[in-house]
Parts: structure tokens; C-alpha cells; sequence
């Protein structure tokens, strides 16, 4: 039997969750399965894997294979890496502690990498949030201002008088 590993969605229209599953590859896409191994949620950024990683590998090295998605799923928890260690272990390449620990280094800076995004994420929402402030506060003395000037007292008539002085001077020189 030909099984995949598989997205099976589910949500709301336009709202798309999906659980990761193993099916045999005759089965319709929400329909029968083997194995649920995971969920992934496309909704939140970055995107929310939850991942058996135990069985995901296991089902890899038994044949199962993966969807487009699924692989880059996999692929982004170290599914793919660690099977491709295990290859390189079975052919004497290296030892199983080196392997170990090359898979070790890699989830460490795969780990850095998804909470640099994330904090990248946090301070740009925190400066657009300052931003706004900053516009609005502006937009507030702006109307302040106009507010202001508005209820002010007139003060036309000093101004008229000023403007009649000059005049009366040069009729008279």
C-alpha cells in the first residue's frame, strides 16, 4: 500500500487549519487515514507546526511519502535532515554521534533563526504602534490649534489703524 504524508484541512472558509496526517494514497483528502502525526496553522505568523517528530521520521523510513507542503513541513521541522544523517550512518560516512551532533548545531540555529523572525515581528508591530501614536498626537495639537485660532478674539481693528497712519503722512509731506 502507497501511503503519503498529507495536509487534511479543516477551519473556517478562508481560515484554513490543517492537520498533518498518513494516508494511504488512494484516500480523498479529508477522508480515511492512518495517522494523524501533526497540525499546522497557516493563520498566525510565523506559521504554527506542531509536529510528532518521532513518527514523522518513522513513517519516513518506512516509504512514506511526502506531499509538496508536507515536504516543506518536514523540512522545516528537520524531518528531511535527520533521515538524510540516518542515510549517511548507514553507509559509514560518519558515526552516530557526529551525525548527533550536526543535527544538534542545526536545530540550534534553526531555532535562532525562527526567534530572531519573531522578535524582528514584535518590534516592527511596536514601532508601527508608535508610529501611530506619534500621528495622532500630531493630528490632535493640529486640531488644537485650529480650535484655538477659531474661538481667538478678532483683532482686525489695530490693524486698520496702522494702515491709515502711513498714508496720512504722505499727504502731508
Amino acid at each position: 500500500m502507497a501511503t503519503k504524508i498529507r495536509l487534511q484541512r479543516h477551519g473556517k472558509k478562508g481560515r484554513p487549519f490543517y492537520h498533518v496526517v498518513v494516508a494511504d494514497s488512494r484516500a480523498p483528502r479529508d477522508g480515511k487515514f492512518i495517522e494523524r502525526i501533526g497540525s499546522y496553522n497557516p493563520n498566525t505568523n510565523p506559521a504554527t507546526i506542531v509536529l510528532d517528530f518521532e513518527k514523522a521520521l518513522d513513517w519516513m523510513n518506512k516509504g512514506a511519502q511526502p506531499t509538496d507542503t508536507a515536504r516543506a513541513i518536514l523540512s522545516y521541522k528537520g524531518v528531511l535532515y535527520k533521515k538524510h544523517l540516518q542515510g549517511g550512518v548507514k553507509k559509514g560516512a560518519f558515526d552516530e554521534t557526529a551525525a548527533e551532533a550536526k543535527f544538534t548545531a542545526w536545530t540550534e540555529a534553526n531555532e535562532a533563526r525562527i526567534s530572531g523572525k519573531k522578535d524582528g515581528l514584535a518590534q516592527s508591530k511596536a514601532d508601527a504602534k508608535k508610529a501611530a501614536l506619534a500621528a495622532e498626537a500630531k493630528k490632535k495639537e493640529e486640531k488644537a490649534a485650529a480650535v484655538a485660532a477659531k474661538n481667538a478674539p478678532v483683532a482686525e481693528e489695530p490693524a486698520a489703524e496702522e494702515t491709515e497712519a502711513p498714508a496720512s503722512e504722505e499727504t502731508e509731506g
